[in-house]
């Protein structure tokens, strides 16, 4: 885990040291022109810094750290994330700590609502899909799934704005909660809030489920297959006992030690795109507005934070998987 995640920030902040236009490039860009692009070249190299004093430049270099060569500036931040300071906005004037708990609740209301329902979805799917292996229900159904699986989300997104938002005006277009949410009572902010919610949800669930719905299906499937399940008919137990009762708990092990993980994500996994196209700012939107604004401190904070989070999650899968089935072990 040490490794990996030092392997990651060292990828990172070596490639943005070549990122052209950086952010002494943006404020000299803003500050000159009104305007945040244009740099040429990498570097600090850029035509807007012509005319302006030497001695200006360098205290902007200070002011975001530049004036220090790139090995220490590297070693400062390791030091920092350490003690999880996890620094401060060039642009924002805000901690990231506090841009990150600001964007945080749109993407895990987004995140949540797409976790429970695919996996409320999913999993009664995948079993009724191996309990009727071959059948039309099990074809008609495979199909959808793929059907929805290939329909990138964004697309599903923009053709639900414009038939249920635009066209027949039954759900908003923009945002999570109206403008005079705060002046409702709690039983009409909770329908407004998921009267906005419904079609972001829609357009991240219905690829979402594919994989797990499948999964579920095979592993049911496998397990039918074995000699147990024959045995356990041969005396007499009715085909929901052993369903219920011997395959259930075999079949999920697949599912259960990936909860962990996707539970988690849930929370941090914002879609840059469903935040973008619904107006909705979450992490996903801060994450893109970061890395275009070269707003060094957020990138790499957030990169550390969610990496960080991800490989413990990884780790408490794997000792799940050990828990769930006493069958495997490490060595």
């Amino acid at each position: 885990m040490v490794p990996t995640l030092l392997g990651v920030l060292l990828m990172t902040f070596v490639v943005v040291q070549f990122v052209p236009g950086g952010p002494v490039e943006q404020y000299l860009a803003e500050a000159k022109a009104g305007i945040g692009r244009g740099a040429e070249g990498g570097g600090m190299a850029y035509r807007g810094a012509q005319g302006v004093d030497p001695q200006r430049i360098e205290q902007i270099k200070a002011l975001y750290g530049f004036d220090k060569p790139a090995h220490v500036r590297f070693f400062q931040m390791l030091g920092q994330f350490a003690r999880f300071d996890l620094g401060r906005s060039f642009f924002q004037n805000k901690e990231v700590w506090q841009l990150i708990k600001e964007k945080l609740p749109v993407s895990a209301s987004l995140g949540l609502w797409t976790f429970f329902i695919s996996y409320l979805v999913a999993v009664p799917l995948g079993i009724a899909k191996a309990v009727r292996a071959g059948s039309r229900f099990d074809l008609v159904t495979t199909l959808l799934i793929l059907v929805g699986y290939a329909i990138p989300g964004f697309v599903l997104g923009v053709a639900l704005l414009v038939i249920f938002g635009g066209q027949l005006q039954w759900f908003p277009l923009r945002g999570l909660t109206s403008a005079n949410w705060e002046e409702l009572g709690w039983g009409a902010r909770i329908a407004d809030y998921l009267w906005h919610i419904t079609l972001p949800v829609i357009a991240m669930v219905a690829g979402s489920f594919a994989v797990t719905a499948m999964l579920t299906k095979n592993a049911f499937l496998e397990e039918i297959r074995k000699q147990y399940v024959l045995t356990a008919r041969a005396k007499g137990l009715s085909e929901r006992q052993v369903l219920y009762g011997h395959v259930l708990r075999n079949a999920l092990i697949p599912i259960v030690t990936g909860f962990p993980a996707a539970f988690i994500g849930a929370f941090f996994t914002g879609s840059l795109l469903i935040e973008t196209l619904f107006s909705l700012d979450g992490l996903g939107l801060l994450s893109y507005e970061s890395v275009i604004r070269r707003d060094y401190p957020v990138v790499l904070g957030t990169l550390f934070l969610f990496t960080l989070i991800g490989l413990v999650t990884k780790l408490v899968s794997d000792l799940c998987y050990v828990w769930v089935d006493p069958r495997v072990k490490f060595d």
